[in-house]
Formats: C-alpha cells, sequence, structure tokens
C-alpha cells in the first residue's frame, strides 16, 4: 500500500515557473507547483543499461530515435547499434522503451504503452536483431503484450496476451500458444492479479529453464473473486470523450479482507513436445506464490509460498520436469513474514540468499541449494534492507542501515566476513550494479544535499562522476531549514524532522502542521534530499513536523511488529503524544495544530482526531482507508488477520466507527478512479460523519488513482491542503 507516482506520464514544467495559461488558477496552485511532483524531482542518474559483458551499456537518444552503445568506464560513445530510420524489414517513427537480451545481440524495443495497473501495462513490442539491423514485430496475432521474456538461449520470448501465454519462436518467426483458456476477469496465465501486482511487487511469473527448453509459470483463477466496479468521466486530464454525456464504468477482482483470493496453480510446459505439466505442492494450506524462479540448473525451479495468514513461508525446490516437490526452506513467524523475505532473494549459482528477520533484525543467510544452511552473511543490531547480489569471488553486496535508521550504507562483505562500504555512512546511498558486480551506479544524498551519482568499482574505487544536480539544487537556493529531533511517546524514543520557517524565532509561536505516513515498515524520516511541499509551507509561516512512531521501519522487528491485530493504536498513541510534546515547545501554539497524510497516512490522520481530546485544530486526510475490511486481502490480512478472525481489531481500527468523536476541522481529497484506496472508503466515512451531525470539507479528482499525479494534479492537491490550513489552523 504506497502511494502511486510512477503510472501516468509527467508534465514538463520550469523548476521555478509555470505556463501563462495557469495565471488564472488559485494564486497558491502556481505558489506551490514548483515544491510538488513533477517540478520537484531533481535530474536522475544517466540511463544506463548494461550489456552481459558488465563493460558496456546501452542508452536511448534525447529524440528516442536511436540506442547508443557506450563503453562504462570513460562513457565514450562506441556505436550506434538501433536507428529507427534505418531498420530493415518493419520500421517506427520514435520508440519509448527497450531491454537486452541474455546474450546482448537482441533487444526489445516497445512503444504505446497502455498502463493497467500501478506497475503493469500492455505495449506494442518489436525484436530488434543489432548485427542483422532487422525489426520484427514480436507477435503478428496480437497488437499489444505484456511482460515478455527472452529465453536464456535467444532464440524464443515468452510473453502474455490476452490472459494466455506466447511463444514466439525466432528463428522460425512462428508463434505458439502456451495457453488457450486465458479470459478477462476470470484466468490469468503467466501475469499476475491486482493483488499479486499492488502488494507483492510482481507483474510475472514467466520463468524459463538455464537450457531454454521448459517454461514455468503461474496460472491465477479469480472467477470467484468479487468484482468490484468504479465509475468513469469524461474529465479534462486525458479526457476519455466517450463517457461525455453517461460516465463509464471500471470492473475487476479486487478481493476485500476475508474474502476469496484467485486460486493458484503452478505449471510447466515443455518446448519440444508442447505439453504442459501441473505440478501439485505438497501443503493445502498454500495461498499465494508471490515469487518462482529457476536455479543453476533446469531440474530446479525454486517456488515461494505464503500461507493465507502470511506468517509462515516455504521455498520448494521443483523439478518441472518430472514434477517432483522437496521442501527447500520453512520460516514461520509470530507476526507476518517480512515481505523483504521473499521479495529479496538472490539466487546464486551454487546457494540462495534469504533476507531473514529471526534475529530480531534483518539479515541475510544463504543456504545450499539442497536446503542446508551455509552461513550467516551479516549480523548485528541494524537491518538490511537489499542484497544486491554476489560477484565471481563470492562477494555479496548489499544495502543496510548499519549508521543507524536513517541512513543507507551500500556495503560487500567478501567470503571471509570483512565489510567494505563503498558509500558514505552519513547519507542515504543506494546501488545498481553492472551484471557480475563488477562495477557500480551509487547515488547518494542527504537532507540538505541533491542525490550525486558516481561509479564505482567493486573496491569503492571512484570511476567517474555521473551528476551532481548542481543546477538543480541552485535553483532551490536558501530553503527553509530542516533539521532532525527526536520526541518520546511512552518511552520509545521516536525520530522526527522539522521545517522551520525563515528568520525562525524561538520566542515568536508559530502554528504546526503533521505530515507522518505511519504504515507498517515504512519511513518518512530519513537522512536523504526529498524535497516537497513543506518548504512551501514553512515559507508560509508553518513549522512543519514529521515523526515516524511504532509500526514504521529500520528499527528492528519488534518495533515495526507491536502494531499486530491492531493498526492504528501504537501508531495514534505515537502521533499524539508527539503532538503534545510540540505544543510544550515555547516557540509552538499550542491552539494551532494540524495533522495530515496520505494513504495509510491519511488513515492515521482520521484514527488521530477520532480521539477525544486529541490535540489538533484541524486535519487533511488524502485518499484514506476508513476501514481495513474495505482494502486488499493481502496487505490487510497481514498485519490484521481476517474480519472473522481479528473482529475486535477490525473495530478498533475502523475510524468508520468513530466519527461522532471528530471535533477539528476536516478536509478529505481522494481521486474517484482509485483502485488501490476506492472511493467507496470516503463515501462511507463521511456517510458516517453525516449520520453524526459532523460536518467535513471534501474535494474530489474525476478519474485520478491513488497517486492524484497527473495534469498538475499534485500542486492542486497541496495547494488545497494548505490553503486549509491557512483558513482553519
Amino acid at each position: 500500500m504506497k502511494i502511486r507516482t510512477d503510472i501516468l506520464t509527467a508534465l514538463s514544467l520550469s523548476a521555478l515557473a509555470l505556463p501563462a495559461a495557469t495565471s488564472a488558477r488559485n494564486a497558491i496552485v502556481n505558489d506551490i507547483a514548483p515544491y510538488v511532483y513533477p517540478a520537484n524531482r531533481p535530474e536522475s542518474a544517466p540511463e544506463m543499461k548494461f550489456m552481459p559483458d558488465g563493460l558496456t551499456y546501452l542508452a536511448a537518444s534525447p529524440d528516442y530515435t536511436r540506442i547508443v552503445k557506450y563503453d562504462v568506464a570513460t562513457g565514450k560513445e562506441i556505436e550506434t547499434v538501433f536507428n529507427s530510420a534505418k531498420t530493415r524489414e518493419a520500421s517506427i517513427s520514435v520508440f519509448e522503451d527497450f531491454s537486452i537480451s541474455p546474450d546482448g545481440t537482441k533487444l526489445l524495443i516497445s512503444l504505446d504503452r497502455n498502463m493497467i495497473y500501478r506497475r503493469s501495462y500492455k505495449a506494442k513490442y518489436y525484436v530488434f536483431e543489432i548485427k542483422r539491423n532487422i525489426l520484427k514485430p514480436l507477435s503478428k496475432e496480437h497488437s499489444y503484450q505484456q511482460i515478455p521474456k527472452f529465453s536464456p538461449d535467444c532464440r524464443s520470448v515468452a510473453f502474455v496476451a490476452d490472459n494466455n501465454i506466447y511463444i514466439k519462436k525466432l528463428d522460425y518467426d512462428t508463434e505458439v500458444a502456451v495457453t488457450t483458456n486465458g479470459v478477462k476477469n476470470s484466468i490469468i496465465n503467466g501475469a499476475t492479479d491486482w493483488t499479486y501486482e499492488e502488494e507483492f511487487t510482481s507483474v510475472s511469473t514467466l520463468a524459463w529453464a538455464p537450457d531454454s527448453e521448459t517454461l514455468s509459470y503461474v496460472s491465477f483463477d479469480e472467477t470467484d473473486v468479487p468484482l468490484y466496479n468504479f465509475a468513469l468521466y469524461q474529465g479534462t486530464c486525458n479526457p476519455m470523450n466517450q463517457y461525455a454525456l453517461y460516465p463509464g464504468d471500471f470492473s475487476y477482482k479486487y478481493p476485500v479482507a476475508g474474502e476469496r483470493n484467485s486460486i493458484v496453480s503452478l505449471h510447466s510446459y515443455d518446448i519440444e513436445t508442447r505439453k504442459t505439466k501441473d505440478i501439485t505442492l505438497t501443503d493445502a494450506n498454500i495461498e499465494y506464490i508471490p515469487r518462482i524462479d529457476y536455479a543453476s540448473t533446469p531440474e530446479q525451479l525454486l517456488v515461494t509460498t505464503l500461507n493465507r495468514d502470511q506468517n509462515r513461508m516455504e521455498i520448494y525446490s521443483v523439478n518441472p520436469k518430472s514434477t517432483v516437490v522437496k521442501s527447500l526452506y520453512v520460516e514461520e513467524s509470530k507476526e507476518w513474514i517480512s515481505p523483504l523475505t521473499y521479495e529479496n532473494l538472490t539466487i546464486t549459482p551454487k546457494s540462495v540468499i534469504i533476507n531473514s528477520s529471526r534475529s530480531g533484525y534483518s539479515h541475510l543467510y544463504e543456504y545450499s541449494l539442497a536446503g542446508a544452511q551455509l552461513r550467516q552473511i551479516t549480523s548485528g543490531d541494524y537491518d538490511v534492507k537489499e542484497c544486491y547480489g554476489v560477484d565471481k569471488l563470492g562477494s555479496v553486496y548489499y544495502q543496510s542501515t548499519v549508521s543507524g535508521p536513517l541512513n543507507r550504507v551500500v556495503s560487500k562483505i567478501d567470503v571471509k566476513g570483512k565489510v567494505t562500504d563503498l558509500s558514505s555512512t552519513s547519507m542515504f546511498a543506494t546501488a545498481q550494479f553492472t551484471p557480475g558486480c563488477g562495477s557500480l551506479i551509487l547515488t547518494e544524498s542527504d537532507i540538505n544535499t541533491p542525490p550525486a551519482y558516481k561509479l564505482l568499482s567493486n573496491t569503492g574505487k571512484k570511476i567517474r562522476d555521473l551528476g551532481n544536480n548542481s543546477d538543480y539544487r541552485s535553483r532551490y537556493a536558501n530553503l527553509p531549514e530542516k533539521k532532525f529531533v527526536t520526541a518520546n511517546s511512552d518511552g520509545n524514543l521516536l525520530n522526527g524532522y522539522l521545517i522551520l520557517p525563515p528568520g525562525f524565532k524561538e520566542t515568536q509561536k508559530y502554528p504546526v502542521i503533521m505530515w507522518q505516513y505511519s504504515g507498517p515498515g515504512s519511513q518518512e524520516v530519513l537522512n536523504r534530499w526529498a524535497l516537497d511541499w513543506g518548504y512551501y509551507a514553512a515559507r508560509e509561516g508553518y513549522i512543519v513536523a514529521c515523526f515516524d512512531g511504532r509500526g514504521t521501519g529500520s528499527r528492528g522487528r519488534e518495533f515495526e511488529t507491536c502494531v499486530y491485530r491492531n493498526l492504528g493504536y501504537y501508531e495514534t498513541i505515537d502521533q499524539i503524544n508527539v503532538a503534545k510534546y510540540m505544543a510544550s515547545l515555547p516557540y509552538v501554539n499550542p491552539e494551532r495544530i494540524g495533522i495530515c497524510g496520505w494513504s495509510y497516512g491519511g488513515y492515521e490522520t482520521l484514527m488521530a482526531i477520532s480521539v477525544p481530546g486529541n490535540p489538533y485544530k484541524a486535519a487533511v486526510a488524502i485518499a484514506p482507508v476508513t476501514d481495513w475490511r474495505y482494502y486488499d486481502t493481502v496487505y490487510a490480512e497481514r498485519y490484521m488477520l481476517t474480519p472473522r478472525a481479528n473482529e475486535d481489531g477490525y473495530n478498533a481500527s475502523a475510524p468508520l466507527l468513530k466519527t461522532r468523536n471528530v471535533d477539528c476541522d476536516l478536509l478529505i481529497m481522494c481521486g474517484t478512479a482509485d483502485d488501490n484506496v476506492h472511493i467507496a472508503n470516503t463515501m462511507e466515512y463521511v456517510s458516517h460523519l453525516q449520520a453524526d451531525g459532523v460536518l467535513c470539507d471534501m474535494l474530489m479528482f474525476p478519474n485520478m488513482n491513488h497517486s492524484i499525479n497527473g495534469c498538475d494534479a499534485r500542486a492542486v492537491v497541496y495547494g488545497k491542503m494548505v490553503d486549509y490550513f491557512k483558513k482553519n489552523l
């Protein structure tokens, strides 16, 4: 459950000025726009899609008509490998994206992307042979395709179209149907359903065997999953003129807490015989298959499974040809299994590395492909957040909180246990490694420094700088001060930050806007660059405060899982205690404290203002969950179990059942086409407010999803929020 910022095309904006056509808009919308998405985005690292050798990379030309090969070490151009004006057989004018075959001889080139949900999309794909300069459509039968994947020998491409799997045999320019039973809102083959995409970050289950002779996949039978519908309007942001007079609707399968999930099944397809085998896993309690991937041999498919309560994970070793199934690894927990454990599996030629929180912190453990533990790779009172990979000498590369929960450090540990930090230990660092982990692109930023990018060897030696956002930073000179602070809540020291108004004086009384997200495992308080609406609000005379309460991440397992079965309880205690702490400060006006948040943060906003005697004068909730019974099975049940198993917990955690206690000014905003947190959450909540005689304000965004980020909508969202606090705080 996260705010979606990645599925709508961003508009091109100057960081400090908007087109003249916007002059008629509310002044605050114009003024806040440079601080919010998309104008607030720093430049990203140069696009570098590494070739298999790890020594060269490909990048699109600025006009997306060419693909050029460069030397990794020097950045010098080597050659143009694709030119849309010079291809043989087929031709295109411009493209949108591309991927590289495992051997580097071919490209998959895509255009005309159509988003489906948060991550999934369909597009028109073409296969390009670099040496022969031949461009061909991936499919002659299907105009659009999903999740295409080269076979390891690069002679075939598997893809999904209309819920069925197909294989394009490139040598013969033929197309074979692997499945034929795919039906919208019923059977999905190879791709994933909405819930897997949203909560397991997975859009594909296609897995090629290393010898390219078998394709394994998962099928989803969502026939009995309840159908969800919401209205679509003409609108003005990417208008749908077909709904000018009569609204349309969007229908898809969405299982709310306690309802039926898709029934998943595992299959393998033999390329030569064209026969499909059904693979039966041994545990009848398996509810989810979040990941499948081959080990180093075609006889070993690793299948990761979860029970419905998500407190038992089992990895199976499956022979797709014989269908023999063996248990490889089991992890159980009194609470939920951390998603890191099944989303960050790293498979090496002889082992699998698992990120487990069994010790109370997330650490890396290596197991043989027979299931025996070989070693614990990392240890200590900190969390490993990501495993990047392993080099040919066995050194493991990872990101962790070893220098504190606010920072991220990229490190390597060799087979003898020697740790080398490849990044600063006092910043927020991420990395992208070349194949084989020979070198990496390191990104570093901190609270006052926009991201800088550099290319390093895997020993940490700088090869060259790739950019530091100096021009971007100069456009935002003299920003209000942002600093880290801590506050005590029931004996728990909570990390927070404050953004202070320019010319801040401790002898002056300031109003406070408290921002938070508060969801399990999340973090808002981080030592990284995060320019957003808060800087604008500080310029307008507000102190903007944010604190990560209990349940948030990178503070160890106990701190995070204390919210189990009782979402909103400790989070609310902490937010109210922090608000009272802020009210006690000599430079805060205790009568002018507001709270706001988006998604889970909107939920927690409503929870906090539902406590009698709370210190808030005004609140803004954006796209809030109002009862976990309305949210999807995977997320809600991970933390709450089902409503039947935890009725008291669901009742206690529902703002919907606490509306009579709301006694501050309240604004709710949401998109009408939010496929994640449905508008029904808001409608039902407002209905309860009305029944209790409680007033609120609302702002709807027609046809907008959970992100509300198309057509400059973020400026309207945050402009309205700050304006609301100006009028009511």
